[in-house]
């Protein structure tokens, strides 16, 4: 392979020991006029993603799968099944993924100064990514004038959603540019970062190619998102990416490509539950109904992986129970989740054909949905280490029906692609949000008028400290309420 000279920034930034007797001549006698005083974009990279990772599987954990029916707590005075999100559950994503932001930016920024076209690709691609999350989770956010508190800007104002995404995506288009403009200087393909900066790229070994692949497999992600609004011209981009300007954007095409930053058993690359006591990660909670009982009518072998047997079988409790009448608790995690390598998924190969899947069935690229959903199910199994069982694309509870109408079809998309995202931050969330599937029983205890949250609320903090603009926020979106729609979902 050619070798393709990739400069990196100078070393770490020098530690002064300031006291009250220094002097300025004495600290600029100990400044190092070769050192930079921000941190390498490859010193950045591998600690900002696992933070951003880890937390995702925290909150997965504790809210993704107990709003939708993964599991149920026994925990009486737990209301996240019955719908109720209390205002402090704000705080925890927001400060830390604004907090790891300012790093994917600072990669962008650090590399724009030296021309590194390799980490500038990866820090924006990075930034849409976790920018996305904090979108699709509040709503209207800080965003343009976010994360330069250094620079004094410490009350950013809100921006829309709809600008932010269209912000977004003009982002993974520089990052595909700038990542296809270094392949064109190469005569072999994958392009490779530096080999000593390969081991610093937890998630793809300093394999260019392949983070190309996921910026675009990320934006096919967020096009689907908001495919909805006649603002973008989703479906058409779409078509672009996937029919006719293919070699100009590539998507995952193999299980091997996907994006997981896969856990280790020793530090740094642990997993999020990997200090845990086994009953915080699975003493408090029964795997659900709903999430057993399809495994189980569809044979999935998956379910080996995800659930301790209940006597000679596997089944679940009924979520949305009234208050003082919890259900038996049935199966549950296996400990061996809390390392598994795979609940590192950020987006992976199954993913992305059934997002493929749905835009073939609302015609927005020609193809056979059938082709992607069964690509799809095959995917989703085999990522997991597991055979396809023998004719299992023809069982009743898995096939697809070309006869079924347009909701059926979509629910058979979305409940397969339910099981795709398992622990995948909140993903599963923001999918039912956008096309009410799969479709979830509703139990007798829910609250919240029986009605799925649409959003969190903004964080005490931001009230506080940043009154104005959360108020002309609030103002804006039509309140700051749980129920208050985001733009994609009105």
């Amino acid at each position: 392979m050619k070798k393709i000279k990739l400069y990196t920034l100078a070393a770490m930034a020098a530690t002064c020991l300031a006291t009250s007797s220094c002097t300025k001549e004495f600290e600029e006698l100990n400044t190092n006029p070769n050192a930079t005083e921000a941190a390498t974009p490859s010193a950045l990279l591998a600690p900002a993603l696992h933070d951003v990772v880890t937390r995702n599987n925290n909150r997965a954990l504790r809210l993704t799968n107990e709003l939708m029916q993964v599991h149920v707590t026994i925990l009486d005075t737990d209301e996240i099944h019955r719908y109720v999100i209390r205002p402090g559950e704000s705080d925890y994503m927001w400060n830390n993924w604004y907090l790891q932001r300012t790093n994917f930016v600072n990669i962008y920024k650090s590399a724009q100064a030296t021309q590194q076209k390799s980490y500038m690709g990866i820090g924006l691609i990075l930034d849409a990514w976790v920018t996305s999350l904090i979108t699709d989770t509040y709503g209207d956010v800080p965003y343009t004038e976010a994360n330069q508190g250094r620079d004094g800007r410490l009350q950013p104002k809100f921006d829309s959603q709809e600008l932010i995404y269209k912000d977004l995506f003009a982002k993974l288009e520089e990052a595909n540019a700038l990542l296809a403009s270094l392949e064109a200087a190469a005569t072999d393909l994958p392009l490779m970062l530096p080999e000593d900066e390969q081991r610093l790229d937890p998630l793809y070994n300093g394999n260019l190619t392949l983070w190309r692949k996921l910026g675009n497999s990320l934006y096919l992600r967020l096009l689907m998102r908001v495919s909805g609004r006649p603002e973008v011209d989703a479906a058409g981009k779409i078509r672009e990416i996937v029919e006719t300007n293919t070699s100009f954007y590539p998507i995952f095409e193999s299980n091997e490509e996907s994006a997981i930053l896969r856990y280790t058993t020793t530090q740094p690359l642990t997993s999020a539950f990997a200090d845990l006591r086994e009953y915080d990660f699975n003493g408090s909670h029964g795997l659900s109904e709903f999430f057993v009982n399809n495994l189980n009518e569809m044979e999935d072998p998956r379910l080996t992986k995800w659930a301790t047997k209940y006597g000679s079988g596997y089944s679940g409790m009924s979520s949305g129970y009234v208050p003082g009448n919890i259900p038996e608790r049935q199966s549950y995690y296996p400990k061996a989740l809390m390392n598994e390598p795979l609940l590192g998924n950020i987006l992976n190969y199954g993913e992305v054909q059934f997002i493929l899947a749905e835009a073939a069935l609302r015609g927005y690229i020609s193809s056979d949905p059938k082709t992607y959903y069964d690509k799809g199910v095959a995917g989703a199994i085999t990522m997991w280490g597991l055979e396809v069982p023998a004719g299992h694309l023809e069982k009743e509870a898995v096939a697809w029906n070309n006869a079924a109408d347009f909701e059926a079809k979509l629910d058979k998309i979305m409940l397969q692609k339910y099981y795709t995202l398992f622990f995948t931050d909140f993903q599963q969330w923001f999918e039912y949000r956008r096309t009410g599937h799969p479709v979830l029983p509703i139990g007798p205890g829910v609250q919240n008028g029986g009605v799925m949250p649409s959003r969190f609320r903004y964080p005490i903090t931001v009230q506080s400290l940043n009154g104005a603009n959360y108020s002309a926020a609030v103002a804006a979106m039509g309140g700051d309420d749980i129920n208050t729609k985001v733009w994609w979902d009105q």
